[in-house]
């Protein structure tokens, strides 16, 4: 039987280890058994977000499937039935309600009525554009000016037909003052099927004007003054500096007021409906679609109307992108 030295340990005792070697064993064995759950829950963690975004998304994507595209959807179905709005029955008339749209004088009519307000629609964006290249400039009470052309803008439409409603009523505002001046058979601003319209569409120059003046300031002012500086040490003057760099610089604001100058033309509403209610041959064709929808009971036709509406608007805008194409932006 072998003697063990002094100090050291039997031949067959376990060894032991000291205590960071014991800490560093521990921690491995820890890690060894805990990893397959370690990975669960790191995987978990990924897929939750990777679809956090598309919870956040899935709400606002909802209601617009909802309350847009599922109504469009509808309105494409009713567009070529005869439905009245009231009977379950929906019969398929192919597409006679949209021939019936270009060819029913009644119809077609009031495409005309919308380039009274397509015309003013010029009248407001000269006006916009010439306040806003003034008051892009140091000018005394510039942020009064600017204030008072956006405010018509921030009225509700409604509150805008009732009050030249009272405006161009015989015997009101415009005749009183325009009395001052001598005129003292002013016509019917209202009531003469030759000058409604023209009245109506002088209301959407006033009304709509400060958003165009808004969206022109908005892209001169983006313009850097540097070019400015230079054009004035070149000895450019206002008239040229305007030609040289604030045109070519709002070019694409322009084709957008563009845009929106016939979509608004062929979509007015709120004024004409409430100050005339479309008589006297100004009814716009958003009241005549609402009249042969609840007036009629012809939802199908008024439906086709809609759609050809929507398609016009499609078509000039595809146009305005041809023309007015987005500017690609080097970011690197």
């Amino acid at each position: 039987m072998a003697i063990a030295a002094p100090g050291s340990a039997p031949a067959d005792a376990p060894a032991v280890l000291s205590a960071p070697a014991r800490g560093r064993r521990m921690r491995g064995s820890r890690r060894a058994s805990g990893a397959p759950g370690a990975g669960t829950r790191r995987a978990g963690r990924g897929i939750v977000q990777r679809l956090t975004p598309w919870l956040f998304l899935s709400g606002a994507v909802g209601l617009l499937l909802l309350f847009t595209y599922w109504p469009a959807l509808n309105l494409f179905y009713y567009s070529v039935t005869d439905w009245d709005g009231i009977d379950l029955e929906k019969n398929l008339v192919g597409i006679d309600n949209y021939i019936q749209v270009f060819t029913d004088p009644r119809i077609f009519s009031v495409f005309w009525v919308s380039l009274y307000y397509f015309a003013a629609s010029f009248l407001q964006m000269a006006i916009a554009l010439y306040f806003a290249v003034i008051l892009s400039f140091s000018t005394r009470f510039s942020n009064l000016f600017r204030g008072i052309l956006f405010f018509p803008y921030l009225i509700n439409g409604v509150a805008i037909g009732f009050v030249f409603l009272y405006l161009f009523q015989p015997g009101g505002t415009l005749d009183t003052v325009l009395g001052w001046f001598g005129l003292a058979d002013p016509p019917k601003w209202l009531g003469d099927p030759d000058v409604v319209n023209w009245s109506l569409a002088g209301t959407s120059v006033w009304r709509y004007t400060g958003l165009n003046f808004v969206l022109f300031l908005g892209a001169i002012q983006s313009i850097p003054r540097e070019l400015y500086e230079a054009a004035e040490l070149d000895g450019a003057n206002k008239w040229q500096q305007f030609w040289s760099i604030i045109a070519p610089g709002i070019r694409r604001i322009i084709g957008l007021s563009f845009i929106l100058a016939i979509a608004g033309s062929l979509s007015v509403f709120e004024v004409p409906f409430i100050m005339t209610g479309g008589a006297n041959g100004s009814a716009t064709f958003v009241i005549q679609t609402l009249q042969t929808a609840f007036s009629f009971r012809q939802v199908g036709l008024a439906s086709a109307m809609a759609v050809v509406l929507l398609a016009i608007v499609l078509v000039v805008t595809w146009i305005q992108r041809r023309v007015f194409p987005d500017e690609k932006v080097d970011l690197t």
